[in-house]
């Protein structure tokens, strides 16, 4: 069997992620991410750090409230998803655009301090979880 995978993107937050609904009224966040880039210099090897490129970025339901409420400005991301292209009318013509569709997101764990609080999951009667300690282990 094959390792189910998706497209991802890293890059930083560029624009405030601002939270809209849909007339359906599913939550959704629109906004714009930039995406660092190096170039490998052919000569000894360095690399050269160029201008980031922008691009548009779309988020729902759970995944936008996550995003409106723990991402700022700035931060680093890694987020899966696919490419979405769409046709806009534009100048009496139609343009070809796209935007990343943010299934998950996180922030880059390379690039960003932080601490893991785990939430506890209510332990099931059948969990070996649930038994008493032994005294004698001490937990």
């Amino acid at each position: 069997m094959s390792i189910p995978t998706q497209m991802s993107l890293a890059g930083f937050i560029a624009s405030d992620a601002d939270l809209h609904f849909t007339t359906a009224g599913a939550e959704y966040v629109r906004l714009r991410v930039g995406v660092e880039q190096w170039r490998k210099e052919p000569v000894d090897g360095s690399l050269t750090k160029l201008d980031p490129t922008f691009h548009d970025m779309v988020a729902f339901e759970s995944t936008a409230r996550e995003l409106h409420a723990r991402f700022r400005k700035g931060d680093s991301f890694v987020a899966s998803g696919y490419v979405h292209e769409y046709e806009v009318e534009r100048d009496g013509g139609s343009v070809v655009k796209e935007e990343f569709v943010a299934r998950k997101i996180g922030h880059n764990v390379n690039k960003t301090a932080y601490e893991v609080q785990r939430r506890r999951l209510a332990p099931d009667a059948s969990s070996p979880a649930t038994k008493p300690a032994d005294p004698a282990i001490g937990f």
